[in-house]
């Protein structure tokens, strides 16, 4: 049983006059707020979480158990998503937000997508490969790749000239329309049929739903983006090394280390010999994953020339050219 010291009842006075002005504030009676907490339950855990419809959320399409794992994942990773965009948003609509509220919420950031980083074990690591096979065919056409608050994150992070295709990026300028821009995102490419290298069903099915959306995004975050924010900050101080290194990080762990654990499970999962299975939604992951060859950076006016051309090299090096070196692999 819980013990509560009892309240002062000159506290409990200051109380209720600081209540009564809040609510006359507003033209509310607080005698009817009050008399309505008589007949107020009391709040539980599960209530406030709505923990029984969270659990029954994990619908499965087949009976393999370790579709769970991957269900629940994915929606672990959305709600991480979710507190990222509310931190984006909170720094990139602030007109003068501080360096110091602003390198907190990059460090806030920062420790949500290194723990996206950090388990995603759980899924390159922590299901039957034969069961993933085999589930995964159910699937179809549904992919990660439609994950609209990862668009979102990436949008929020940068100019949107950056996420252009670097094929056609130096053909285009960053004060186009928004549309003609969106239409060279990057992300088209990596949604290519292998064999006709028209758009694929999951790339239809995600602008028929998300487009407009993205499109009408995009051109809000033209000025409250992390970049316009820091920009603004550029202004009237000069940015300390501690607000840069997260930024700095931010863009490693969101371009390199998030896509090249995406690429080191689709090679546990996907990578057969003669050829590479291809993933659900029929994306290229070859070529989509790899920040080598995509050249994705958020911010490149704080990286040097050669940490440019460099991009991501040294993680392929480690994860991917090591393991299919190692004996017995061909």
């Amino acid at each position: 049983m819980q013990h509560h010291q009892p309240v002062p009842e000159d506290k409990q006075a200051q109380l209720l006059e600081a209540l009564k002005a809040k609510f006359e504030t507003s033209g509310q009676d607080i005698n009817a707020y009050l008399e309505g907490l008589l007949y107020a339950d009391y709040l539980s855990y599960w209530d406030y979480i709505h923990l029984d419809t969270l659990l029954s959320l994990q619908n499965q399409e087949t009976t393999f158990p370790d579709e769970m794992i991957f269900i629940t994942y994915h929606q672990i990773t959305e709600l991480y998503f979710k507190m990222i965009l509310s931190e984006m948003e909170q720094i990139g609509k602030q007109t003068d937000v501080s360096e110091a509220d602003f390198t907190m919420r990059m460090s806030r950031i920062n420790r949500y997508f290194e723990m996206l980083v950090q388990s995603f074990d759980i899924m390159g690591e922590g299901m039957e490969a034969a069961q993933f096979r085999k589930f995964r065919l159910s699937l179809t056409p549904a992919s990660g790749f439609q994950s609209v608050q990862f668009r979102m994150i990436e949008i929020r992070a940068t100019e949107f000239i950056n996420l252009v295709d670097k094929e056609v990026r130096h053909e285009l300028h960053a004060d186009q329309p928004m549309r003609e821009l969106y239409e060279h995102i990057y992300w088209k490419r990596g949604a290519t049929e292998l064999s006709t290298g028209k758009k694929t069903l999951t790339l239809q099915k995600f602008e028929e739903k998300y487009e407009h959306t993205l499109i009408a995004f995009a051109e809000e975050a033209r000025h409250t983006n992390l970049w316009t924010a820091y920009e603004r900050l550029q202004t009237h101080t000069t940015p300390g090394e501690k607000l840069i290194q997260a930024m700095r990080h931010f863009d490693t762990l969101v371009n390199i280390d998030w896509a090249l654990a995406h690429f080191k499970s689709a090679m546990r999962y996907l990578h057969q010999e003669p050829e590479s299975v291809a993933a659900t939604g029929g994306t290229n992951w070859q070529q989509y994953l790899p920040p080598f060859f995509q050249k994705r950076i958020f911010y490149p006016e704080l990286w040097s020339d050669t940490e440019k051309q460099n991009w991501g090299k040294s993680w392929v090096e480690k994860h991917v050219l090591t393991q299919k070196n190692k004996p017995g692999k061909k």
